[in-house]
């Protein structure tokens, strides 16, 4: 069984949480400038078996694709195309940046901290990548 990768995909940066091999945990990896991004992949895919990328696909509160969708969908073909025996999901990611922000708050982080849009960035990731493996689980529940 290989880890699980979750990407919060933005314009400049994006956030990268990853699971434990077993896929039980979540956490956040790194937040890496979006145009290095394939080439982190690249590096992390060499050194890490990975089961499936798991993509933060914006959309908006009527459930229409965001303005940024686009971005997100030609980002999944590139992934495809560089990794084609990894499978790719889009996972809602609504609220992400929100939770993200409020979970920093509750967990005593500093001002200076969560002004750093790197580590919003990166735990937007882990919610995304967390949101996925409960949603997988409560459909296996159903079967």
């Amino acid at each position: 069984m290989g880890r699980l990768l979750a990407i919060d995909f933005g314009s400049k940066r994006s956030g990268i949480a990853v699971t434990d091999p077993l896929q039980i945990i979540a956490t956040a990896l790194d937040t890496v400038a979006t145009h290095e991004l394939r080439n982190f992949l690249k590096k992390y895919t060499e050194k890490e078996q990975l089961e499936a990328f798991i993509i933060g696909m914006p959309k908006k509160l009527d459930n229409t694709a965001s303005e940024n969708a686009a971005r997100v969908t030609a980002f999944i073909k590139l992934l495809q195309k560089d990794f084609p025996e990894i499978p790719v999901h889009a996972h809602d990611e609504r609220f992400t940046s929100s939770m993200a922000l409020q979970s920093m708050i509750s967990g005593g982080s500093k001002k200076s901290d969560r002004r750093e849009k790197g580590n919003i960035d990166k735990i937007s990731a882990t919610i995304i990548l967390q949101s996925f493996m409960e949603s997988r689980a409560n459909s296996k529940r159903f079967l």
